[in-house]
């Protein structure tokens, strides 16, 4: 195991971004560390050099591609994971590719970002219900349980991102599993706000299915996404997209067959996007060199300093009202603001990269950021305020 100093030192080597700048919106779009520019440009270099000489090297890399993506999740096994190119393309498969029946229901949470909202009110076409709860925290004392009580016997399928985007709220996953389990109810999650920031387990939460993108917390590039669909349920999806790829024998070119894949791949319809594949990979590389759960310590510690830094300036803290149900995303709202926006956009001016959402700020350092670059980041937003 890594000594601190040692840590400190490769992330300062991988983030050498500049000096004034404080990036804190990895819940947006995240910066890459130096090794994913590196594959990168090794890659461009043997395209322009040899073509496609090396594919099968690509090819490989692809597949270990799914194996860093299966370990990230602990899924059973690298078949059960597919690579697509989005969060909502995954999403859109499974509202796509489920037999639904007039009358069935499905639950998710009020303020969904569209990913996991769009694909299911399209539904409302098939005379499917969508139930959206709130989960407002001035309300609702027990998120997973205001959840749960909305599965009646025509519940299909609960439907939730793990972290919720404007807020930070954080969900019991296992727990929402295991009620979806008695119930009968197929899980989704939409992991996109918690991969590459906390350890997963989805065979510990039961999901069903599984997207998320890999632009976020999990530092690679946008256009490439994982999606988990358990051996179980690959069956009951119908398939929306066809190609090459997807099928069982892909470089069977002259075969008269349309017979997929029995694997995740399945999914995968048309040329894998191998350019965004070496910038996933190499970035995953890097927070397993780390080790997960030094990842989630110290962005923990860093929300935890930063909430108590807003409180302590007599800011309103939006979201989750202890930091056991905040994960990497705090949000709140500086004394006497009206337009948070406007504030976002003055503090990109100074360099400060952070979002507008859920009606006031939302920052979401990583686990290289330090303690002394969020304490800067509150000096620069208080002269805003002055």
């Amino acid at each position: 195991m890594p000594t601190k100093e040692e840590l400190d030192s490769l992330l300062a080597w991988e983030f050498p971004q500049e000096k004034a700048l404080i990036y804190l919106n990895h819940a947006g779009v995240a910066p890459w560390p130096r090794r994913a520019a590196e594959a990168v440009t090794r890659f461009a270099q043997e395209n322009t050099r040899m073509g496609g000489r090396r594919y099968p090297a690509w090819v490989e890399l692809e597949q270990r591609l799914r194996e860093q993506l299966a370990r990230l999740i602990n899924a059973p096994s690298a078949a059960d994971i597919a690579l697509l190119k989005s969060t909502s393309e995954g999403l859109s498969f499974v509202a796509g590719g489920l037999n639904w029946h007039p009358g069935d229901n499905i639950v998710t949470a009020a303020g969904e970002f569209p990913s996991n909202r769009l694909p299911w009110e399209a539904l409302r076409g098939r005379s499917v219900e969508l139930r959206e709860i709130s989960l407002d925290g001035d309300t609702v004392e027990d998120p997973e349980q205001a959840l749960l009580e909305a599965c009646d016997e025509r519940t299909r399928l609960l439907t939730i991102s793990a972290v919720q985007y404007a807020d930070g709220l954080r969900l019991d996953l296992p727990r929402l599993g295991s009620g979806c389990r008695r119930r009968g109810v197929l899980f989704c999650v939409d992991a996109i706000q918690w991969l590459g920031a906390h350890p997963f387990d989805v065979q510990l939460c039961g999901a069903d299915f599984v997207a998320a993108d890999g632009h976020k917390w999990m530092l690679g590039p946008e256009g490439l996404a994982l999606f988990y669909c358990a051996a179980a349920r690959r069956p009951d999806l119908e398939l929306l997209e066809y190609g090459w790829h997807m099928l069982e024998e892909p470089g069977a070119y002259e075969q008269r067959t349309t017979r997929a894949a029995d694997d995740a791949r399945r999914f995968e319809c048309g040329s894998p996007n191998l350019l965004a594949a070496h910038a996933l990979s190499a970035s995953l590389s890097l927070l397993e060199e780390i080790g997960i759960r030094e990842v989630s310590r110290r962005i923990r510690t860093l929300t935890a300093w930063l909430r108590t830094a807003v409180r302590e300036r007599g800011w309103e803290l939006l979201g989750p009202s202890t930091p056991e149900r905040c994960l990497g995303i705090v949000t709140f709202r500086p004394r006497g603001t009206a337009d948070p926006g406007g504030l976002q956009r003055a503090l990109l001016e100074r360099d400060v990269i952070c979002a507008a959402r859920g009606g006031g700020l939302r920052f979401s350092p990583h686990c290289y950021t330090s303690r002394e670059q969020l304490a800067e980041a509150l000096e620069r937003l208080e002269s805003l305020c002055s």
